[in-house]
């Protein structure tokens, strides 16, 4: 069985093939005009993938990346995207977040596109405020309901979350107790109730938040908790959850926000992370991997084959593997432009 590799990066996607999970090659390299924050792959169909680009819409992919097209050219749909996300028993189903904040559906695989503009209807969504001029209030992150689709969540860059049960008919905005600024959500598929945010660490440098990075909620968002309080570090963006067994969960951590680590010779001084029991206790991963201190693990991914099997992707373009669950890392021998994202599928 053949593993894949997609990297969404600051030049569009490129695609790795293994055929034992050890010696990796670039297969393709697509959308190199493009910046694509964010990919999404259906486990179904690993040769399906959809790329949001920050100015083209969602692209896809039908041959694991090696051709790409746009299948709503001349429609309407979404324009600057940050966020893609597939339904998890939709497999046509795709939810995209932009920049500025919006969020469109749709459900015949990126052909046509429905504007959900009832995120509108929160007052508060307007007056979110992204503090570089050059970026604008954007969705970061789209998570569904494991078992109830009608249960989403979407995470507003500086504007903390919000959530529907409806499908996107209303929605409710969930800013207590967390950390405004919340890059990624997961959703234990045990108990969707359980949610594990990561954050930038806004509220906390302000002094305003009860935690650092990571948080979790055990009642669907409406209250939350720190985790990972051992580490004096308040960046992270990914969290990988082992799709056998949710309780192992990863993530990587930073001090301060990328735009200090350009000024500092010491850089990220990021961590990579593991969790085995739910996010009680965390343990640090950093072992063989020569860049991670000055570097950052922007993006996270786990062979959903063999679970033992966990990929970092650097955000300079290095990517490592671990063949143990994380204990020990080697470089896989391809580099890439700066890495937004990562998925791992087998086929």
């Amino acid at each position: 069985m053949a593993s894949f590799i997609y990297l969404a990066t600051g030049e569009g996607v490129v695609t790795l093939k293994s055929q034992d999970g050890r010696a990796w090659n670039a297969e393709h390299h697509g959308l190199k005009d493009w910046e694509v924050p964010k990919i999404a792959v259906s486990p179904s169909r690993p040769n399906v993938v959809f790329a949001g680009t920050r100015g083209d819409g969602v692209w896809v992919s039908e041959d694991a990346g090696q051709s790409w097209k746009k299948p709503c050219y001349g429609k309407r749909g979404p324009g600057k995207v940050r966020c893609v996300t597939i339904a998890p028993r939709e497999p046509n189903t795709v939810y995209a977040g932009t920049e500025p904040i919006d969020i469109f559906v749709s459900r015949d695989g990126a052909k046509n596109w429905e504007r959900i503009d009832s995120i509108w209807n929160i007052p508060y969504v307007a007056s979110v405020v992204y503090p570089v001029s050059t970026v604008e209030p954007h969705v970061r992150d789209i998570t569904i309901d494991p078992e109830n689709p009608q249960t989403m969540y979407a995470a507003l860059q500086v504007g903390y979350m919000v959530k529907s049960t409806d499908g996107g008919k209303s929605w409710k905005l969930l800013n207590k107790g967390l950390d405004a600024d919340v890059h990624t959500i997961v959703v234990d598929p045990r108990d969707p109730k359980s949610l594990f945010i990561a954050t930038g660490g806004h509220d906390y440098r302000q002094g305003t938040a009860p935690g650092r990075a990571l948080y979790r909620s055990r009642d669907g968002g409406e209250s939350w908790e720190p985790t990972a309080m051992d580490f004096p570090l308040e960046y992270s963006v990914p969290l990988a959850m082992n799709p056998k067994n949710p309780s192992v969960i990863y993530s990587a951590l930073a001090k301060s926000q990328p735009g200090a680590w350009k000024k500092r010779p010491s850089g990220a001084e990021s961590v990579v992370i593991r969790t085995k029991d739910g996010g009680k206790s965390w343990q640090k991963l950093n072992g063989r991997m020569s860049e991670i201190n000055k570097d950052f693990a922007e993006a996270i991914a786990i062979d959903p084959s063999d679970p033992n099997r966990v990929y970092a992707a650097l955000r300079g373009g290095e990517v490592y593997a671990s063949a143990d669950a994380g204990d020990n890392w080697d470089k896989i021998g391809v580099k890439v432009s700066s890495v937004s994202d990562m998925k791992c599928v087998s086929a």
